[in-house]
């Protein structure tokens, strides 16, 4: 069943709208909405079974993949593979991407997660965060990478 208007939850503290999940599309893709802001990126990450493409609707977002940086602003799109780690930071206060995965299933960790836009913020257990992610094949292999890129900076 395709969702006529997709509900909009809170993942940490991003929202996230998922348009097209695996139940929708056979498990070809999902696809999700993200508005975050300048902090709250995730930790630098590799995905075991998914490809992820990145298209950026507002804002800059400066993406590492591999080894490799490269800057986006709106309009622009990039493809992050499956094996490969990768991060984001905003260039901008705040950004809105969307997102697609393709095979569909990693954004059920995302709703394991998420809260009603209505519930109250709480702290979440980046241990219990770590774990969904990893029963799903996403390995977290390092800090976000505004923190990263803050280390190089530092000689740290």
């Amino acid at each position: 069943m395709w969702l006529d208007k997709p509900i909009p939850e809170r993942y940490l503290h991003t929202v996230m709208t998922w348009h097209a999940s695996s139940p929708e599309t056979g498990g070809a893709l999902s696809l999700g909405e993200v508005s975050l802001k300048a902090g709250d990126e995730p930790p630098m990450h590799i995905h075991a079974r998914e490809d992820e493409i990145w298209y950026v609707l507002d804002g800059t977002v400066l993406f590492q993949r591999g080894v490799e940086r490269m800057v986006r602003g709106a309009g622009a799109a990039i493809v992050l593979p499956r094996g490969v780690q990768h991060g984001v930071a905003l260039q901008s206060p705040a950004a809105r991407i969307l997102h697609i995965y393709t095979p569909a299933g990693i954004e059920q960790a995302f709703r394991e997660l998420s809260v009603s836009m209505q519930a109250p913020v709480t702290q979440f257990d980046p241990a219990a965060i770590e774990r969904v992610f990893q029963e799903r094949g996403v390995t977290f292999v390092g800090p976000p990478l505004p923190t990263l890129i803050a280390q190089e900076q530092s000689g740290v």
